[in-house]
């Protein structure tokens, strides 16, 4: 595959263009590729081939703080290429915008977005997509250029003018980068060094419990503010220790930085020359369940040591109208030893005497708890929501049930929470029928004609109560046409800091003086490491 990339277009969430930047060819023009991109069904996939245009076309597609990314090809272009092309664009964009970014901050700094786009793309083939590298190419209008406007400077005459002089090519390779991920030059008035580990969770547990499916993808950002070169080492662990720690991490990808040799011949070494500020340094997927079906058929989510667990009750009160969710906040313990306990100073900021800060591995904090659940089409209201704790609100619009609980809630030790609703279905032709008054009048659709003989064979039935086969079977009928309005699935939204459901730790951060440059072997950065795990929406049990 030797294809190139041929323009890029950028639109707002009104459908509006803000941007389009063509590389190479002729590709398609911004208005014409955009109904042929919406005319594809949703849910569309990053990949589209539009194969009645001439020549066919590739289009990528990204979606971004409500913008849409459209990368186009008219030849064979490695797929992955183009995919990891935007999302180095965004990241870009936002290191020299700002986040979140939006569609007037691109249109007011276009010539700053002009110049990103040329230096990361060269006549449709990747270039430079390192935000450290791209910061010593890319000219950004500061404060002080705005104010000096275009007065000439001595300094800058003099190194405008003598690029004929023996000095100019010494000056340019001290400002040129021996790496290409780091800045040349780097100074630091502070020197600091950062971890944030943040895990999605992505977990189906069936109606009674067990587990189906449970992973955990993960990602470490790490921030490096030192000055000069630094040689670092990170050092990983998994709950049970370094040992196994090669098969709890699956699919690694890392930074171009960090040395594959040392992580093949040490699974959990990360040795690297970091760039300047914040980058993501590797990411990870952990498969949460056990190997072998013999042990995982009897897992629950208890074993999954889940922050949360969740029961869902249907079909509930005399008419089967009813549902009931309960859930319980599970205690979360820190480690015993090792490691971090939170974002501090070299010695293990966050530990100290009495009680531990929450949001660290020994007091985890549980929050943002937002419990969702779909209702069918044929659910026409709710007329009873009552939670025990929290704020729950249902939209006809959407059919979804949110159940909040704050933050104040969960740190006061509560540990179960109920919500028991009562829906309402659309309206039958027993209920159109009935007297609405209750004067005895009922609909004129029916026929009222009186053909019974004057005089009985058998005397009159008697009208039947409430408790007999006939009331049974109307309450049946209900409790039928009930089960059919009952949710079939919930989903769990929460964070929690200080904890991560994989187990792995940052067990140190070490720099080595010997090999770093620029920097002083008395230099003591300070260190600190942060854990979060989200879902939003991942935890979902099936009724």
């Amino acid at each position: 595959m030797n294809g190139v990339i041929e323009a890029l277009h950028i639109y707002d969430e009104h459908n509006s263009l803000v941007l389009s930047h063509t590389y190479t060819s002729r590709p398609l023009s911004a208005t014409h590729l955009l109904p042929l991109y919406l005319d594809h069904p949703a849910p569309r996939p990053n990949l589209i081939l539009l194969p009645n245009t001439n020549p066919p076309t590739l289009v990528f597609s990204l979606t971004h703080a409500n913008l849409l990314f459209l990368l186009t090809s008219s030849s064979d272009v490695e797929p992955l290429l183009a995919l990891e092309f935007l999302h180095r664009l965004v990241d870009s964009l936002e290191e020299f915008l700002g986040a979140p970014l939006l569609a007037h901050r691109i249109e007011a700094s276009y010539h700053v977005v002009a110049q990103l786009l040329t230096e990361m793309c060269d006549a449709g083939t990747v270039n430079t997509t390192e935000p450290n590298a791209l910061r010593d190419l890319v000219e950004v209008e500061g404060f002080m250029g705005k104010l000096l406007g275009n007065l000439s400077l001595p300094t800058k005459a003099a190194f405008g003018t003598n690029f004929s002089n023996s000095s100019a090519p010494s000056i340019l390779a001290q400002n040129t980068p021996a790496l290409q991920w780091r800045r040349a030059n780097v100074r630091h008035t502070s020197n600091e060094l950062y971890a944030d580990v943040v895990e999605t969770l992505s977990v189906t547990l069936a109606p009674s419990g067990r587990p189906l499916a449970a992973f955990a993808s993960g990602t470490i950002a790490f921030t490096s503010k030192v000055s000069g070169v630094p040689d670092i080492l990170v050092t990983l662990t998994g709950p049970s220790g370094k040992h196994n720690l090669n098969s709890i991490i699956e699919l690694p990808v890392f930074h171009p930085c960090v040395r594959l040799a040392k992580w093949r011949e040490q699974p959990g070494l990360l040795s690297f020359i970091p760039p300047d500020g914040r980058f993501i340094l590797a990411g990870y997927e952990v498969d949460l369940l056990p190997y072998g079906n013999g042990s995982a058929a009897n897992l629950t989510s208890s074993n999954l040591k889940l922050p949360v667990s969740l029961e869902i009750k249907t079909c509930l009160g005399p008419s089967g109208s009813d549902f009931e969710v309960r859930l319980a906040v599970n205690k979360l313990f820190g480690p015993a030893s090792g490691g971090f306990a939170g974002r501090g100073g070299a010695g293990g900021g966050g530990r100290g005497f009495g009680n531990p800060q929450p949001g660290t591995p020994a007091s985890p904090a549980l929050q943002d708890l937002t419990v969702t659940l779909p209702l069918p089409a044929d659910v026409r209201n709710l007329s009873e929501i009552r939670p025990s704790r929290g704020d729950a609100t249902y939209n006809p619009g959407d059919r979804v049930l949110e159940w909040k609980i704050p933050s104040k809630e969960l740190a006061s030790g509560t540990p179960l929470f109920g919500l028991r609703c009562t829906v309402v279905g659309q309206l039958t032709d027993e209920d159109g029928d009935a007297d609405p008054g209750g004067f005895g009048f009922t609909t004129l659709s029916k026929d009222y004609s009186y053909d019974e003989p004057y005089q009985a064979a058998s005397p009159p039935a008697k009208p039947e109560k409430p408790g007999e086969a006939g009331g049974d079977d109307k309450d049946g009928r209900k409790a039928a046409q009930n089960k059919i309005l009952m949710p079939s699935s919930a989903s769990v939204s929460f964070t929690v800091k200080g904890w991560l459901a994989s187990g792995i730790k940052v067990e140190s951060i070490l720099l080595d003086p010997r090999k770093s440059r620029g920097l002083s072997e008395t230099v003591k950065p300070y260190k600190g490491v942060k854990y979060l795990t989200v879902s939003k929406g991942g935890v979902e049990i099936r009724c």
